[in-house]
């Protein structure tokens, strides 16, 4: 089976390009950033060097036929409320899976947000409404929408994969786990957050990375499906088992910073779909 991976050189795709060669896929990476490509010399690993927003359009020729797109690729994840990602992001991406998908794709992977659900609290479940409340949910919600539309016309399996909350090293530096890390490494006596009540859903990053890896290749195409834990825990709480992890002797200065204004207080998500298509249990 051949893959064609976007956003390899990010966070998740980093770890998705490392499974998808630990099982001995043949990879096609698209990427702008070759210097940043990790598994460079790798006998299953194809680096194509584009750029999702240039005008010239690369098709699904060029990237050598693949069986299944997954579509990591986004551009600023360090802001939800910049206008980019309405702006910008959303019409470069549609024109760039369009066109793979008239080429001949037949199956894609795309990563959505749990922002799409908005401000909703709770247990959110893949059958809710959208009703996103910043620029980046919006833009995701919009995207799925578009893909939806098209395959009325196109015949491909879309995958929709919903990512709540991440963590793990390497991950971007304005994420909570990081700035912990960087507290840490700095022999600070205190780590300034919130009040740290939020209820959260947090997976470890690799445990994403396995996931995407088998609804690409794995399974047919689900449409929506929720990528978290399942697991609802107090933001403070995981805050202190990463100290605890660390073995680090450092305090939490609770209420430094205001609650952020784009999502719920308490919400975690469904995994029963995800359970079940992928036979977890």
């Amino acid at each position: 089976m051949r893959v064609a991976l976007t956003g390899g050189t990010g966070f998740i795709g980093r770890h998705v390009l490392k499974v998808l060669l630990d099982r001995k896929f043949d990879v096609v990476l698209l990427t702008r950033n070759i210097e940043r490509v990790q598994f460079t010399g790798h006998p299953n690993l194809t680096i194509y060097e584009c750029d999702i927003h240039n005008s010239k359009l690369v098709s699904f020729d060029e990237i050598g036929s693949p069986d299944v797109l997954l579509h990591l690729a986004w551009e600023g994840l360090a802001d939800y409320k910049s206008l980019c990602h309405y702006e910008t992001e959303l019409p470069a991406h549609y024109n760039f899976l369009k066109n793979i998908i008239s080429g001949g794709l037949k199956k894609l992977v795309v990563t959505g947000t749990c922002f799409e659900y908005g401000m909703k609290s709770g247990q959110l479940s893949e059958d809710m409404e959208t009703v996103p409340d910043n620029p980046y949910g919006f833009s995701k919600d919009c995207l799925r929408k578009e893909l939806e539309f098209l395959q009325v016309k196109e015949s491909f399996g879309l995958t929709w994969a919903r990512l709540f909350y991440l963590w793990g090293e390497d991950q971007p530096k304005n994420s909570l786990y990081p700035q912990l890390c960087k507290a840490i490494n700095a022999g600070m006596s205190g780590f300034d957050m919130s009040g740290g009540e939020q209820t959260r859903d947090y997976l470890k990053v690799e445990e994403v990375a396995h996931y995407l890896t088998r609804l690409a290749v794995d399974v047919n195409s689900v449409g929506i499906i929720n990528v978290c834990s399942g697991n609802p825990v107090i933001i403070k709480n995981i805050v202190l088992n990463w100290i605890k992890k660390k073995q680090a002797n450092i305090n939490l200065k609770l209420g430094e910073y205001p609650y952020p204004d784009y999502e719920p207080m308490h919400f975690w998500g469904d995994v029963k779909k995800l359970e079940r298509i992928l036979h977890k249990k």
